[in-house]
C-alpha cells in the first residue's frame, strides 16, 4: 500500500468490505515503543451498521489496523 499522510485520513468514512458503512475515521492507536499503528477508532454514525469489532469505553470501534484493505475514497476493512 502507498504512503498516506496521516491528515488525508481524519474524518474519511470507513466501509466493511461486505459495502456496510461502519462510521467515520475519529483516530489513530500506535505503539509508542514500536511505532505500530494498532487500531483505528471508529465514530459510529446514523448510517452505521452493527459491526463485530469491539467497542471501547468512549464508544467507538477499534478496528484493527491489520484489517484495513484499501484506503481512497473510503477506508475499506475486512469484516
Amino acid at each position: 500500500m502507498a504512503d498516506i499522510l496521516a491528515e488525508n485520513l481524519s474524518g474519511k468514512a470507513v466501509m466493511g468490505s461486505d459495502g456496510t458503512e461502519l462510521g467515520m475515521l475519529y483516530n489513530i492507536t500506535m505503539d509508542l515503543k514500536s511505532g505500530t499503528l494498532e487500531h483505528l477508532l471508529v465514530e459510529q454514525t446514523e448510517e452505521s451498521v452493527a459491526a463485530d469489532f469491539p467497542i471501547g469505553d468512549d464508544g467507538r470501534y477499534r478496528v484493527p489496523v491489520s484489517r484495513v484493505q484499501a484506503v481512497k475514497d473510503y477506508i475499506v476493512v475486512r469484516r
